[in-house]
């Protein structure tokens, strides 16, 4: 199942919404012939049992905010303050605009102590 193999390879980089936009582009449609949709990538992945970028990525050891924000001892607004100011390793793991985060060992004792200063973007998600 060409389509399966395709997603399952895609799913390591890219959210479901972004494999239907690759999908479409390579001129791949589904079994009833129509263009990809996030559904339709959701669809395989649930029949096929493929995980979702966000489940790899967490099973590699990406956390979320609430875990990063126990770590650290900070809110979800200084840490996406740091994500914004390139200081935390972030990325997007799915279509709701939730992102994942990639502690460095050791962490900066003053991430702990002090809220970063940076205006943050209106709308963006942490």
């Amino acid at each position: 199942m060409k389509t399966c193999a395709s997603t399952s390879s895609l799913l390591n980089e890219y959210t479901d919404a972004q494999v239907a936009r690759i999908l479409n582009e390579r001129g791949m449609r589904t079994g009833a012939g129509d263009a990809f949709a996030t559904e339709s990538i959701k669809w395989v992945r649930y029949s096929a049992k493929i995980k979702s970028l966000k489940e790899r990525l967490l099973e590699a050891g990406w956390l979320t905010v609430e875990q990063v924000s126990a770590k650290l001892g900070l809110g979800r607004t200084s840490i996406g303050k740091l994500r914004l100011q390139g200081k935390l390793q972030a990325r997007i793991c799915n279509d709701h605009g939730q992102w994942l985060y990639w502690l460095s060992d050791p962490v900066p004792d003053s991430w702990s102590k002090e809220t970063p200063n940076v205006s943050s973007t209106a709308g963006d998600a942490i």
